[in-house]
């Protein structure tokens, strides 16, 4: 079962990794907000293709979801970090933070 300190330590540990406030969540990026935890520490967002997010809501559904409305449809996903286990979770970000490390090596 992962918790919100385990993607905090996961986050930070991915390279050029920064941490900042972003309304209420705190949010983890590259040049580009790759993952937001929620204050509650619950729950967290990622940005994946939306391929990805299908494949992962259809494989795992009681650990991602799309992020209600537009947002959702551009591959933002809900994560529910009991749901995952540490290996999972590290699966996810990683895969999210790889997105935003192209989109910074791109430019």
């Amino acid at each position: 079962m992962a918790t919100a300190t385990d993607l905090t330590e996961i986050a930070m540990s991915l390279e050029g990794t920064i941490a900042s406030p972003h309304m209420e969540r705190m949010s983890f990026k590259v040049r580009r907000i790759y993952a937001t935890l929620a204050a509650d520490g619950l729950t967290a967002n990622l940005k994946l293709l939306p391929d990805e997010q299908t494949l992962k809501c259809l494989t795992h559904p009681a650990a991602f979801a799309p992020v209600s409305g537009g947002w959702g449809t551009m591959g933002w996903t809900t994560m529910t970090l009991t749901e995952l286990s540490i290996d999972e979770l590290h699966a996810a970000l990683e895969n999210a933070w790889g997105h935003g490390s192209a989109i910074k090596a791109a430019r």
